[in-house]
């Protein structure tokens, strides 16, 4: 990363969202925790304006350059508000010198949202667990933790591009060329004629979802993925069956993989495809193609493959060359052709762990990625998994559809949605 004093270049992942970001698709993304108290604004403050000093790259606003967007620190500070504005409202405007996230809350609910370009959700929650642990040191008085669970990298290990890190030259653009050739089941319904988010949550068990997936021998991930499947497939038309396939796009976390401790964006996608002629009407007919698709595509190749497509794009001669209102017509272009090539995303957070002093003064974490058509985000907290799910379709069939299923499986579910108002169902079998 080349950093001078005030700015910042982007990352490789980073790039391509300032030219996407249009409509209903604001690259905003929603992380929340659901306090067991209301929350207190001027504590939450307070412990905004001390994290905040570990994460100068948050404070930035962005910029056009000749070639490529930057990011600049310009000052700004970050005030908590009242959560008003519709879940991942926009938060870049061209031309205008704005901070990329906002910190709100509402009843018992701290929100961040933040510009997909400053951080994906692994970096972002990074920043949200350290602003809720002290949060909750300043309102409840508690001890720090003797072994403290957050990471104490240094601001420059923090900020740091793991994507120029890692990258290792690879032949031209091809896989990001093959990501956009393909074509595949596309959700639809009745849009919000203002493009409003809708909003849907529902929690699990997270141990009764784990017990599911050691039943059918595999992992949660591609257990959730399988059942979505079928949930598509519920709404899907004869002919959609026999001519379009399902395809999931999975975010994958790559510090995992290569450790870098950057609270920057670092992830790779995954496609997994399946043919919906192949299904016989029972989950086992999914589950071991899923599964393969998994295996296969997480190996240690691919995934460093997958990694170095990203940094392509930054590395290719012809491409840095280009001026960035000729990369921002192309860009846009490239990401719509690759949304026909997916039905939906699918990102799997994992397990958020806090130190045990403070798991007594919060109930769940939750996330949502705004998006064109339908994203799902997937959190746990003890023993609370959360699926969010926002977009701009009045109605939510698929998920619905989801949730039935799950019930049907034994898994009780709670859902709640903005749809309307103070809106609590509980679903069991």
């Amino acid at each position: 990363m080349e950093k001078s004093h005030t700015w910042y270049r982007l990352d490789n992942a980073a790039k391509i969202i300032p030219s996407s970001a249009k409509g209903a698709d604001t690259r905003v993304f929603r992380i929340s925790c659901e306090c067991t108290d209301p929350v207190d604004p001027s504590i939450l403050q307070d412990a905004l304006d001390e994290v905040m000093g570990d994460f100068p790259l948050f404070r930035c606003v962005l910029k056009r350059g000749l070639f490529w967007y930057y990011l600049e620190d310009q000052g700004l500070e970050v005030s908590v508000t009242k959560d008003t504005l519709p879940a991942c409202a926009p938060l870049y405007f061209p031309g205008r010198a704005n901070l990329l996230l906002r910190v709100n809350y509402y009843k018992n609910r701290i929100n961040l949202e933040m510009f997909h370009v400053l951080a994906d959700g692994t970096g972002a929650f990074l920043f949200f667990r350290r602003l809720v642990a002290h949060y909750l040191q300043l309102k409840y008085h508690l001890d720090v933790p003797d072994e403290e669970q957050f990471e104490h990298s240094s601001v420059g290990e923090k900020e740091g591009d793991a994507f120029d890190h890692f990258y290792q030259k690879q032949s031209g653009l091809s896989q990001l060329k093959s990501m956009s050739s393909k074509k595949a089941y596309q959700l639809s319904g009745e849009k919000d004629e203002n493009l409003l988010p809708h909003l849907i949550e529902g929690t699990v068990s997270a141990s009764k979802m784990l017990d599911l997936a050691h039943q059918y021998h595999t992992t949660v991930g591609v257990l959730v993925t399988s059942i979505y499947m079928q949930a598509v497939m519920d709404g899907m038309s004869v002919r959609q069956i026999r001519h379009q396939p399902i395809v999931v796009s999975i975010p994958v976390n790559l510090r995992q993989f290569f450790k870098s401790d950057t609270v920057r964006n670092f992830f790779g996608v995954i496609p997994v495809s399946y043919d919906p002629k192949l299904y016989q009407g029972t989950l086992e007919s999914i589950l071991p193609h899923v599964q393969k698709a998994f295996e296969d595509q997480l190996s240690e190749d691919n995934v460093r493959k997958t990694m170095n497509s990203y940094a392509a794009l930054e590395h290719n001669v012809i491409v840095k060359m280009v001026p960035l209102f000729i990369k921002d017509f192309f860009i846009g272009f490239f990401n719509r052709q690759v949304k026909k090539g997916v039905t939906t995303t699918i990102s799997n957070l994992g397990q958020i762990k806090m130190p045990k002093e403070y798991e007594p003064y919060i109930n769940k974490f939750s996330a949502f990625m705004a998006a064109p058509s339908q994203q799902i985000c997937l959190s746990s907290f003890k023993d609370a998994m959360v699926f969010g799910e926002v977009s701009p379709y009045v109605a939510h069939p698929v998920m619905l559809n989801f949730f039935r299923r799950l019930t049907a499986l034994g898994v009780e579910v709670e859902i709640s949605t903005n749809d309307y108002d103070a809106v609590t169902e509980k679903w069991e079998d």
